[in-house]
């Protein structure tokens, strides 16, 4: 009975270190390697940044408006396999050096999770059909944190858990300046907030 407690001790504290190490797992990945070409690697900065970034930006085309594109939301269908094969290396390290393989399991489970929501926010965000995911307060404010990545495209790199942009100082609440952005059931107004005097005459 001891070692079944311990067993799922491990497993949780796998899953819970997962899904922190994941949001800046995504972090680093989306800034460094989605974003500039990564030494002769080139791969994902191209289909990220120059493709998928020229198509969705955040005015109107955030939204797909050529079904031509819709290839150009999520990653190639191999790219998640291999991203949490390589983000299970430290887990399987750690497992190996403590003999608790229950650990990088619950590793696993957190990082297919973390991958899974990813694909299905992102393309439920630049293809809206007024799902139920599309409904709650927390998937617009997700959205309106993704909005404001494609019009500044070195803030905001987290797509499902923006601890990473919170803690590496690149969260972003609401644009700089104004500008026409998409509009939709689910995008809040990312635009920036009025001045104390200007809400004050207001009201």
């Amino acid at each position: 009975m001891f070692m079944i407690g311990i067993t799922i001790i491990w497993g949780a504290a796998g899953l819970l270190v997962g899904i922190v190490f994941a949001s800046f797992f995504e972090w680093v990945l989306h800034k460094y390697v989605m974003h500039r070409p990564l030494g002769s690697f080139r791969y994902a900065f191209r289909a990220h940044a120059l493709v998928h970034h020229q198509t969705f930006k955040a005015d109107h085309s955030y939204h797909l408006q050529n079904d031509e594109d819709k290839k150009t939301i999520p990653m190639s269908w191999w790219n998640g396999p291999v991203l949490i094969m390589i983000a299970m290396i430290p887990y399987a390290l750690v497992s190996w050096l403590i003999g608790v393989w229950i650990f990088t399991l619950g590793g696993l489970l957190a990082f297919a999770l973390y991958y899974g929501t990813y694909e299905y926010l992102h393309w439920c965000m630049h293809l809206p059909k007024a799902r139920r995911v599309e409904k709650p307060r927390l998937f617009q404010r997700m959205n309106g944190h993704h909005l404001l990545h494609h019009r500044y495209m070195h803030k905001n790199f987290n797509v499902v858990l923006p601890l990473a942009d919170l803690c590496l100082g690149t969260l972003m609440l609401r644009a700089k300046t104004h500008f026409a952005q998409a509009v939709g059931p689910a995008v809040p107004n990312v635009q920036p907030a009025a001045p104390a005097l200007e809400v004050a005459k207001k009201i």
